[in-house]
């Protein structure tokens, strides 16, 4: 008789049952449920409850100074905002911010992951150094950003004026044709970091020894880098690259700290022309736009998500 029928023998054939300790009863869901009761109630009540009346304040006339008269408008808020004139204007500032801030900040942090993963003096120093803007709120990165433009004081147009390039001040924010680029390079300032701590990570978990045989079979730098390294971390950085698109679509600190969207609405982009619409008490307009930000956003989530499931899986 082999082990196993010996065994299955001795226990007579019954079932294995998990130890008393393990055993999932009432008093042991209760317990569960008490502890993870205090985060479902903060997300039902400040994310759900407020999709919730958003969502009805998108397909009602909801006005701050007539909250007592709310009748259901149906896709009038939409239609008002897509035959708004501004409306192709907030949209391609929008794309134009996204692109603008991800390029740059893309290409940067990779050269800073390269050179961060090499061993030299120091390089915890520097690795602080990098990647303190990202702790650092992104309204308080707009103010700082303000004043460094600033047209009379700023540190810019100081820099400028004692080298020569130019006798007079630049109006980097009051100057339409400026101001976009300008909020857009406080933008790629404040993102590098989070590029650059992300590629590093990635390019630490990357094998040596792939870069050894690379090496053997007489691949250069740039060669290891784009047929090793690359491939190996390319679903990191499509990953990243689809997160950081999210976080850059609804960000509109830096944006409206600087200019709040102007001049001219030259800065304006879907989320502060929300909070424009807040601010002028039209909650109905202010919904709406918000649910078409969240389609664009649940639209990349979800692709960030399928990549991240199927990265997993592999």
């Amino acid at each position: 008789m082999s082990t196993a029928a010996r065994a299955a023998k001795g226990t007579g054939g019954a079932t294995a049952r998990p130890p008393k300790g393990r055993q999932f009863n009432g008093r042991t869901a209760l317990t569960i449920f008490a502890y993870l009761s205090p985060a479902f109630l903060f997300v039902i009540v400040f994310t759900y409850y407020p999709l919730l009346v958003g969502g009805r304040m998108a397909f009602h006339q909801w006005t701050l100074w007539d909250l007592t008269n709310t009748p259901f408008v149906g896709l009038k808020n939409f239609a008002t905002l897509i035959a708004d004139p501004l409306f192709p204007k907030v949209m391609l500032n929008s794309v134009l911010w996204v692109l603008g801030s991800l390029i740059p900040q893309f290409v940067i942090g990779f050269l800073i992951a390269l050179a961060l993963k090499k061993r030299f003096r120091f390089r915890g120093l520097y690795q602080a150094l990098v990647f303190y803007p990202w702790a650092v709120s992104g309204f308080l990165i707009g103010i700082l950003f303000r004043w460094m433009f600033n047209s009379e004081f700023g540190v810019f147009n100081d820099m400028l004026m004692r080298t020569g390039i130019t006798d007079t001040p630049v109006p980097w924010l009051a100057n339409p044709d400026l101001a976009l680029v300008s909020v857009i390079l406080a933008n790629i300032w404040y993102g590098v970091a989070f590029f650059a701590m992300m590629i590093l990570a990635a390019l630490q978990s990357v094998p040596d020894e792939l870069h050894e045989a690379a090496a053997l079979d007489g691949a250069g730098r740039l060669g290891t880098l784009f047929l090793v390294t690359i491939p190996t971390i390319r679903t990191t950085l499509v990953l990243t690259v689809l997160l950081r698109v999210i976080w850059i679509f609804n960000f509109p600190d830096i944006i409206y700290a600087m200019t709040g969207g102007g001049p001219a609405n030259q800065t304006q982009i879907a989320t502060t022309w929300m909070i424009q619409f807040t601010q002028q008490g039209d909650y109905g307009l202010a919904s709406a736009l918000g649910f078409i930000v969240m389609g664009v956003l649940v639209t990349f989530t979800a692709i960030y998500l399928a990549l991240l499931s199927k990265e997993r899986a592999s």
